[in-house]
């Protein structure tokens, strides 16, 4: 008797790992990355070559990147619309500290400290003046995106000084037949995968976005958390940003425009919940990885690229579908 109890509670556990996994958005996610990058294999001759495979991972790192950042904003069920402005800022700020002849470290440490400093702002009017996250957010993206403009006077910068050749290194070479910005992302994502799941700020992060006032009663200091998370999506812009202009090896005002909405998409298809406290970092270099494979294939069968947009945010309609569809069930 107690044996086919214990073979029978064994196979039940079984069986709801499965289930848990099935339901799984970010499962699904992996799966059509995979499936996608097997059929794009056959049906180009391009796609599983080394160089494009080369180009596909690095694109999708410095999204990923920035998304692991935006993971923790939408967990505390808030959004940041100012990345991509941020990653401009960021971008212009290095190239001029650099242009003017300071070292590549002075001028990593100046482009972090402007990404950060518009994340703290977020973060203070969003947490302590009590301010939406949209409304703080879309002020934040014209604001970074004028400081681009007036810090650079509107002209493109290509000449990054004497430590030129290690910003060109740093963003566009490789280690070990490896992008360097994928080597990057790689120790990011590992070390906000244990950040979030095992330390107090992780678990802070995820109470605040699963009921903000039971958090609060709890003694978690939600206001500093709040503001912590932006501040986090700050500083990975800016470690974006750092390394995209070390890839492209110019600086225009331009750049990060519309990386706002390719974040927070493969933040949103990664499982990450918009009503908060679900997210993941797997999840958001999973989704900043299919989101990639889709774009890179739509260049190789030769579709209009206008449809990016297109594909970009029917994807954010789905994974918002997706996890209206799983609640609802689960309800």
């Amino acid at each position: 008797m107690t044996s086919l109890t214990s073979h029978d509670s064994g196979a039940e556990q079984t069986h709801t790992r499965w289930s848990g996994l099935l339901a799984n958005q970010v499962f699904w996610v992996a799966v059509a990355t995979v499936l996608a990058c097997i059929v794009l294999s056959f049906a180009t001759n391009s796609f599983a070559t080394s160089q494009n495979l080369f180009n596909v991972t690095r694109n999708f790192a410095f999204v990923a990147i920035v998304a692991l950042g935006m993971t923790a904003v939408i967990v505390t069920a808030g959004i940041d619309l100012s990345v991509g402005s941020t990653i401009g800022l960021a971008g212009v700020v290095i190239s001029v500290v650099m242009h003017a002849g300071f070292s590549i470290w002075i001028g990593i440490a100046a482009a972090l400290l402007s990404a950060v400093a518009v994340g703290l702002v977020n973060g203070i009017l969003i947490a302590y003046v009590g301010m939406q996250p949209f409304v703080v957010t879309l002020g934040m993206l014209s604001v970074g995106r004028s400081l681009a403009m007036v810090i650079s006077q509107n002209r493109t910068i290509f000449e990054f000084g004497p430590d030129g050749g290690k910003l060109l290194a740093l963003g566009g070479g490789s280690t070990f037949g490896i992008a360097n910005p994928v080597l990057v992302l790689i120790v990011l994502a590992l070390a906000m995968g244990f950040i979030f799941r095992f330390t107090r700020w992780g678990r802070h992060i995820f109470a605040v976005g699963g009921n903000e006032r039971a958090a609060n009663l709890t003694g978690v200091p939600v206001r500093r958390r709040k503001c912590s998370v932006y501040v986090l999506c700050g500083l990975m812009a800016g470690i974006a940003a750092v390394l995209e202009v070390g890839w492209l090896g110019a600086v225009t005002t331009g750049l990060g425009t519309g990386d706002e909405l390719r974040v927070i998409a493969a933040t949103v298809v990664g499982g990450a919940n918009l009503m908060g406290g679900v997210g993941s970092a797997f999840g958001a270099v999973i989704g900043a990885a299919l989101i990639e494979v889709i774009r890179n294939s739509l260049i190789l069968l030769g579709v209009n690229s206008f449809w990016q947009g297109t594909f970009v945010g029917s994807f954010i309609i789905l994974a918002v579908l997706f996890n209206r569809l799983s609640r609802s069930g689960n309800d």
